[in-house]
């Protein structure tokens, strides 16, 4: 199931799948990942955050982390866990998170993936996102995906 996080309940496993998930992947350096990390808990009360679970209580072993701004979605994290991926769940949260984008109005949505991060570009292209260009300061593609 699809739901709301539980910043009790999913932040301890959200941090944990941000740690073995994403950071890997990141060209930052040690000194910005810590302020990164630092600005996390910070992010997800600004945006809004799905977690995939099996049942209302169960622990989180995936989520998309997205804001909107204007007629623009952001889709800021998304995360599965090793044991829960080739099941489905990064798509259903991202429709989650296009459909709750759609529903108030937004036109494209935006996500960045880090250059070498071959499963993740192959992710959202075959969700319709297309790069639009790369930022070689961060060593990210920029992707977009119009409605």
């Amino acid at each position: 199931m699809i739901r709301y996080r539980n910043p009790q309940l999913d932040d301890p496993i959200i941090l944990q799948l941000i740690e073995s998930q994403l950071v890997p992947l990141s060209h930052l350096n040690p000194k910005e990942l810590d302020l990164i990390r630092k600005e996390i808990p910070t992010r997800l009360r600004r945006g809004v955050t799905f977690v995939a679970t099996k049942n209302r209580e169960e622990k989180a072993s995936a989520f998309v982390h997205f804001m909107l701004h204007g007629e623009l979605l952001y889709i800021d994290m998304l995360a599965v866990a090793p044991s829960a991926q080739r099941k489905r769940l990064g798509i259903s949260l991202m429709e989650q998170a296009e459909n709750f984008a759609l529903s108030r109005g937004c036109k494209r949505a935006k996500v960045m993936v880090d250059v070498g991060n071959d499963k993740g570009l192959s992710f959202y292209q075959k969700l319709g996102y297309k790069i639009i260009r790369m930022i070689t300061t961060s060593h990210c593609y920029e992707m977009e995906k119009i409605w």
